[in-house]
């Protein structure tokens, strides 16, 4: 993957409930995991 993509803000939501799901595997977690750690992050914009 290249230094500027991003996971997109539907595949960070879809990981976000993976994570948060009890009855997701190891597995499912790791891969979850790693798509959030490539979203952008959510913060004020600097002017």
């Amino acid at each position: 993957m290249a230094k500027n993509e991003k996971t997109s803000a539907k595949v960070a939501s879809a990981a976000s409930k993976v994570l948060r799901d009890p009855k997701s595997s190891k597995a499912e977690k790791s891969v979850a995991a790693s798509a959030l750690t490539q979203a952008p992050d959510k913060g004020k914009k600097k002017k």
